[in-house]
C-alpha cells in the first residue's frame, strides 16, 4: 500500500474545500511520433525521428517544468492537501492498434483524460492516439482508491481509423481573422490557433471539456470533444446529473481557460470568447466576473518554440510522423487556476491583472511560478486532478 494517505473519492464542484488531489508530472517527456501511413515504417526511419525528437526535449527545459509542478504540489501540502502523483512509463514506446501506431507524451495534464463527479470516476476516451495508454500512469492511484469504493468508468477505446480531425477551413486564406484570433497573435508574437473540428462517427471527448457544478455539467462542444460524447456522458451519469452542452463559445479545446467557476454563484468568463448574448444559459443567475487581460506568453517559451520545437517538427513531419511538437496553449490559458476552498485559489504569479481582479473581489490568492504551460498545453487547473473535496452533490 501506498504511504499516502487515501480516502473515498468526493468531488462535486470545483471550489469546495480541497483535501485530496493528483499533481501531474513531466518526467519522460517526449514530443509524440504518429503513424497513420498504408506502409510501415523502417526502423532506419524510426531512429531518426526519435533523435530528433530526443532534441526538442532538452533535459534543463523539463528539469524547469518539473521544479515548478514539485512547488505546486507543495503549495498544496502547505494547506493540508494531500498529493499524489502518476506514475510515468516509457513515453518514447511505439505501441500500435490495427490502424496506426504511435509513441506517448507525458502524463503532466492530469485532468484531461479524469472526470471525478462525485464517487465516480469517468476516463475519457480522447482523440488523440498518443493519448491512448496515458491513462494507465493514474492506475495504481485509482487502485488504491477502490479499496475505499468508487464507481470506475472508461469511455469506448476510439478506432481512430478515418479522418477524426477535418480541417476548420478548406484553405488558410478562407479564415477570417475573430477579434480573439487577433488579440492571440498580439499576445504571442504573431501565432495563430490551429483550427480543426472533430468527426461524429465515434464517441469522443476530453474530460477537460467540462466543468462541474454539483449536479450540472457544462460539455464544450469543440476540436477536443463532440456531440456523441456528451450523449455518452449523460447517459453513464443518468438521471441524477444533467450535462448541458455548450457550442460557440470557444473552438479549438478545453472549456477551462474560457469559463472558470469561483464558488455558487460567481463565475469568471473569457470575455474574448464569451458575451452575454453567448453566455451559457446555466449561468442565467449566476454573477459574472468578464475579464480576459492575460499576460503575453513568455519570451522565453517563444523563443524555445520557434528555434526548436518547429524546425524539429517539420523536419519530423518530412520523416512521415505526426508529432505534437507544434501545439501551444492559448495565452488564455493563463486564466487557468485551482481553488483550494470557495475564497482561496491558486494562480499562475505572471497573472497580476487577474490576481488584482480575485483580489477586488475578497478571494485569497496563491501566486505560484508555472514557467511552461504554453508548450506543455496546460496550466494549473490542468495539471491537477482534485479527487477528495468536503462537498456534497447539491444544485446550484
Amino acid at each position: 500500500m501506498s504511504e499516502k494517505r487515501f480516502s473515498k473519492i468526493n468531488s462535486h464542484n470545483e471550489w469546495d474545500k480541497l483535501k485530496e488531489i493528483i499533481v501531474g508530472t513531466s518526467k519522460g517527456t517526449m514530443p509524440t511520433l504518429t503513424w497513420k501511413g498504408k506502409e510501415n515504417f523502417s526502423e532506419d526511419l524510426l531512429q531518426k525521428a526519435y533523435s530528433l525528437a530526443k532534441k526538442a526535449a532538452p533535459k534543463w527545459f523539463y528539469e524547469e517544468v518539473e521544479e515548478d509542478l514539485d512547488n505546486l504540489a507543495k503549495t498544496l501540502e502547505s494547506f493540508g492537501v494531500i498529493v499524489h502523483r502518476p506514475e510515468p512509463f516509457d513515453f518514447s514506446e511505439m505501441y500500435g492498434t490495427p490502424f496506426w501506431k504511435s509513441t506517448s507524451n507525458n502524463v503532466y495534464n492530469t485532468r484531461d483524460l479524469h472526470l471525478v463527479v462525485g464517487n465516480n470516476v469517468i476516463e475519457s476516451p480522447s482523440y488523440l492516439e498518443s493519448r491512448y495508454y496515458e491513462a494507465t500512469a493514474l492506475y495504481h492511484i485509482w487502485y488504491e482508491y477502490f479499496e475505499y469504493g468508487f464507481k470506475w468508468i472508461a469511455g469506448p477505446k476510439p478506432k481512430l481509423n478515418y479522418l477524426v480531425k477535418p480541417p476548420y477551413f478548406r484553405t488558410e486564406d478562407e479564415r477570417i481573422l475573430t477579434d480573439e484570433d487577433l488579440k492571440h497573435k498580439e499576445l504571442t508574437g504573431g501565432r495563430l490557433e490551429k483550427l480543426h473540428k472533430i468527426a461524429e462517427k465515434e464517441i469522443i471527448f476530453e474530460a477537460a471539456n467540462t466543468v462541474r457544478m454539483g449536479r450540472d455539467l457544462l460539455y464544450l462542444i469543440s476540436s477536443s470533444g463532440n456531440h456523441l460524447g456528451a450523449k455518452w456522458l449523460q447517459s453513464v451519469l443518468g438521471d441524477e446529473y444533467k450535462v448541458h452542452t455548450t457550442k460557440d463559445i470557444y473552438r479549438s479545446s478545453h472549456i477551462d481557460s474560457t469559463v472558470m467557476c469561483l464558488k455558487p454563484g460567481l463565475v469568471l468568463l473569457n470575455d474574448t470568447r464569451v458575451n452575454e448574448k453567448t453566455c451559457p444559459e446555466i449561468f442565467k443567475n449566476w454573477d459574472k466576473l468578464y475579464f480576459s487581460d492575460v499576460a503575453p506568453t513568455s519570451e522565453q517559451e517563444l523563443k524555445h518554440q520557434k528555434e526548436l520545437r518547429d524546425p524539429i517538427g517539420y523536419e519530423i513531419e518530412e520523416l512521415g510522423f505526426q508529432t505534437n511538437l507544434h501545439d501551444m496553449s492559448s495565452p488564455w490559458v493563463g486564466l487557468n487556476f485551482l481553488s483550494i476552498d470557495p475564497e482561496t485559489v491558486v494562480v499562475d504569479k505572471r497573472q497580476t491583472s487577474l490576481i488584482n481582479l480575485l483580489e477586488k473581489n475578497k478571494f485569497t490568492v496563491v501566486p505560484i511560478s508555472m514557467r511552461h504551460i504554453y508548450t506543455q498545453g496546460g496550466g494549473i487547473h490542468c495539471a491537477t486532478l482534485d479527487t477528495v473535496r468536503e462537498s456534497k452533490l447539491e444544485q446550484y
